[in-house]
C-alpha cells in the first residue's frame, strides 16, 4: 500500500488482454489509450481514476461509490422517489453525463424499458451487468462530444458535476447541440453552503470554514464546486427555453418536526459527513498546500462538529431543466 503522503501516487493496471478486448465497446471515442481506463492512482489513502488524472478531485474507490449511492437516495427522497423533474414523455434516447456508479441510468432503464439509456463517466465503476437498454461509456464530458446529429437525445441529465467542470457554458452548449429540438436537459446540483433560518448556522464554525476552503480551493483549481445557483443562467445563455430551477430545502439532521423531513435530514447528515473527506483531501493537498496530516486534522474537526451539533442547518438542492426550442 502507498503511504498517504499527500502527493505520491502509483498506477496499478488491473486489466488483462481479454478484459481489454471485452471492454472495447465501453470506450468512448475521446479515449486514446485503452489500458489507462482501468489504471488507478492512489493518493492520500484514496483511489482515483488514472484516465486524465488530476482533472477531477473526487476519488472513485468503494467508499466513494457507497457515498454516491447514499447521495442518489437523498436526491430521490427530496422528489418523493422521482428521478427527474423535466416534463419528459416517452423518451427514446437518454444520456446521463457523469453517471458515476450508473445507478441513476439503471433506474431510468427500468422506468423507460423502451428507451436507450447511455451513461458516460471518466471512471469505469459501473456494474458489469446492465439491462439491454442501458450501456456505459468511458468518456470525458469536457471533451468534444462525438455523437452525430442522428444520435441526438430526447433527454440529457447530469448530477453533482460541481467541482469537475471548468467551462459550464461550453458543457451546456454541447448539451444543447446534442438534444433534439423540443428535448430537455436537466442539471441536478446541491449547493456546498449550509444555511439556517434561525441563525444557528453561524455556530457551525468548522463546517463554514470547510465551505470557505472549498470555495477558495476549487476556484483556484479552475472547477468551482458551488455552481448550483448559477446553472439556470448558464442554461438560459446556452439558448434553452422554459428554464426552471426547482429548489428544495434539504435539512441536515433530524431537527425538523415532519417525519418525512426527519428521514431526509438523517440521510443528508450521513451523506454530508461522508462527503467531507473526499471533497477536502485533493483540494487541500493539491491546491491549498496542506500536508496529508493537516488535511486529515481539518476533516476530523469538521466531522466531530457535525456529529455533535444541534444546528438547524439545511442545504439547497437545485433541479434545473430547460427545453431546446423546436426550431432552434
Amino acid at each position: 500500500m502507498p503511504q498517504p503522503d499527500g502527493g505520491e501516487h502509483i498506477q496499478v493496471d488491473t486489466s488483462d488482454e481479454d478484459s481489454l478486448l471485452d471492454s472495447e465497446s465501453l470506450i468512448g471515442s475521446n479515449l486514446t489509450k485503452i489500458s489507462s481506463v482501468r489504471d488507478y492512482c492512489y493518493e492520500n489513502g484514496r483511489r482515483y481514476h488514472a484516465y486524465r488524472y488530476g482533472q477531477y478531485p473526487m476519488p472513485n474507490d468503494e467508499e466513494e461509490q457507497d457515498r454516491l449511492a447514499l447521495m442518489h437516495h437523498a436526491f430521490k427522497l427530496l422528489l418523493g422517489g422521482d428521478l427527474f423533474r423535466a416534463p419528459i414523455h416517452q423518451p427514446r434516447r437518454i444520456l446521463d453525463v457523469g453517471t458515476g456508479t450508473g445507478i441513476w441510468a439503471l433506474e431510468m432503464a427500468e422506468e423507460f424499458p423502451n428507451a436507450e439509456i447511455m451513461g458516460t463517466d471518466l471512471s469505469p465503476i459501473q456494474p458489469n451487468w446492465a439491462p439491454p437498454n442501458c450501456t456505459f461509456l468511458v468518456d470525458d464530458a469536457e471533451s468534444d462530444w462525438a455523437y452525430t446529429k442522428e444520435e441526438s437525445f430526447d433527454y440529457i441529465h447530469a448530477r453533482s458535476m460541481g467541482g469537475s467542470i471548468a467551462d459550464w457554458g461550453r458543457l451546456l452548449r454541447q448539451a444543447y447541440d446534442h438534444v433534439k429540438p423540443g428535448g430537455w436537459v436537466e442539471i441536478q446540483e446541491s449547493e456546498t453552503w449550509v444555511r439556517s433560518d434561525d441563525g444557528t448556522c453561524k455556530d457551525a464554525v468548522m463546517v463554514r470554514a470547510l465551505q470557505q476552503k472549498l470555495e477558495e480551493g476549487s476556484t483556484k483549481f479552475g472547477k468551482r464546486m458551488n455552481i448550483a445557483p448559477e446553472v439556470r443562467g448558464y442554461m438560459q445563455r446556452a439558448g434553452f427555453e422554459n428554464v426552471t430551477d426547482d429548489i428544495y430545502k434539504c435539512p441536515v439532521g433530524t431537527w425538523p418536526k415532519s417525519p418525512r423531513l426527519k428521514e431526509i435530514g438523517r440521510v443528508a447528515k450521513v451523506t454530508l459527513y461522508d462527503s467531507i473527506e473526499p471533497y477536502a483531501l485533493a483540494i487541500f493537498t493539491r491546491v491549498l498546500g496542506y500536508t496529508y496530516e493537516e488535511a486529515q486534522d481539518f476533516v476530523q474537526k469538521v466531522q466531530a462538529e457535525l456529529v455533535s451539533s444541534n444546528y438547524h442547518i439545511y442545504v439547497l438542492f437545485h433541479y434545473v431543466y430547460g427545453q431546446r426550442p423546436l426550431h432552434g
